[in-house]
């Protein structure tokens, strides 16, 4: 299948060529069509599955062939998001796909000034991106109204839940037009996410792609059984040995992110943390020199890693075994996409062993073992 037997127009089939994108994941083949026939969408998909496209697309297109766009400029589609990092990649992701139609998009999210982002919302916009913190404050202070919005994403619910953000959300539902497409996606789907889909989605078409175990098929993945006091050195030889490979380091606290990082500076590896304590600057700045590979090595927590999206990492370690199994499937599903190899090395303590054994109940693997 190819995009264009997904009847999308023109001017978004020109934007998908540029960008060298012929054939549809297999989310998008299972949600862009429903999408465009203006049905609710509820997706079972996580990070790197090709889901941003799978709602802007048909989003996209029906605000150029409704020529709403045209009209007076207000926000007609909300994307609503959990991570400062996500919101980020999903406008630019708006940047490419809007290209050739005229539609206006923006993001706005908390950790940095509001001036800029309130500018730009005054001078109109048809899609906005948003973190729920900073969409709540700006339209408390009357910056933003949803009196048009047309279109509705929620996306990464269950990360939303992780973060707290559920009240947020249930304050905000109430002041969004009762009739509407929503598009709803999540990773995972405890009893709360369920239920907070039944409430606001009418008649929804289904769209479940990659089981969470089944992400890791992929992937090399080694362990090393090692203690907790010797994790740093076996680090630095293994970095020291595959100097050339972009990683992506994962402690399970900001504290140990900052040390891990520390450590490796003074052994004479280049690399930086991220996590929620950081600016938004700091990260940004971070994100995008690894990205361009200005440095090779980045340390992260679970949530700032959220909104990473590289397609040629190669190298996964966890530093730190997660807490929950699920986590370490999202953590190694970083590397390894779009057809590329990927590797991931985990380092297990003595005290971690029990979630190792959660993990490998989870992805019904047993790592292979390595010294």
């Amino acid at each position: 299948m190819t995009f264009k037997e997904l009847n999308l127009i023109e001017p978004v089939m020109k934007a998908l060529n540029e960008k060298g994108y012929t054939t549809p994941t297999p989310i998008q083949q299972q949600a862009i069509t429903p999408a465009l026939d203006n049905r609710d969408i509820l997706g079972l998909a996580q990070t790197g599955t090709g889901k941003t496209a799978a709602f802007a697309l048909p989003i996209i297109q029906q605000l150029y062939l409704n020529k709403t766009h045209e009209k007076k400029r207000e926000i007609k589609a909300l994307i609503l998001t959990p991570t400062r990092e996500l919101a980020i990649q999903i406008n630019e992701c708006l940047r490419d796909y809007t290209r050739y139609t005229g539609i206006r998009h923006c993001v706005i999210f908390g950790g940095v000034k509001q001036n800029s982002q309130v500018n730009e919302l005054k001078t109109g916009v048809d899609i906005l991106v948003a973190t729920p913190g900073r969409l709540l404050d700006l339209m408390n202070q009357g910056f933003i109204s949803l009196s048009a919005i047309s279109h509705f994403v929620l996306d990464e619910a269950d990360r939303m839940l992780d973060m707290g953000f559920i009240h947020d959300i249930k304050r905000l539902l109430p002041k969004l037009p009762k009739k509407k497409q929503t598009l709803f996606f999540s990773a995972t789907m405890p009893s709360c996410i369920a239920a907070l889909s039944r409430a606001i989605l009418h008649n929804p078409v289904r769209v479940e792609v990659t089981p969470v175990a089944s992400v890791v098929d992929t992937i090399e993945q080694y362990i090393y059984f090692v203690e907790k006091q010797e994790k740093k050195d076996l680090l630095i030889n293994l970095l020291k040995k595959d100097e050339k490979k972009s990683t992506l380091i994962f402690s399970r606290t900001k504290h140990g992110a900052d040390k891990i990082a520390r450590i490796l500076c003074k052994s004479g590896i280049e690399s930086v943390a991220i996590h929620g304590n950081k600016s938004q600057n700091a990260r940004q700045r971070a994100l995008s020199d690894f990205k361009s590979n200005k440095i090779r090595t980045l340390i992260a927590t679970d949530i700032a890693a959220r909104g990473i999206d590289i397609n040629n990492l190669e190298l996964v370690i966890n530093y730190d075994l997660p807490d929950v199994a699920e986590t370490y499937v999202h953590r190694i599903g970083r590397t390894g996409r779009a057809g590329n190899a990927g590797t991931a090395l985990t380092f297990c303590a003595d005290d971690e062993r029990e979630m190792l054994k959660d993990i490998q109940k989870l992805t019904g693997k047993s790592l292979v073992v390595s010294s």
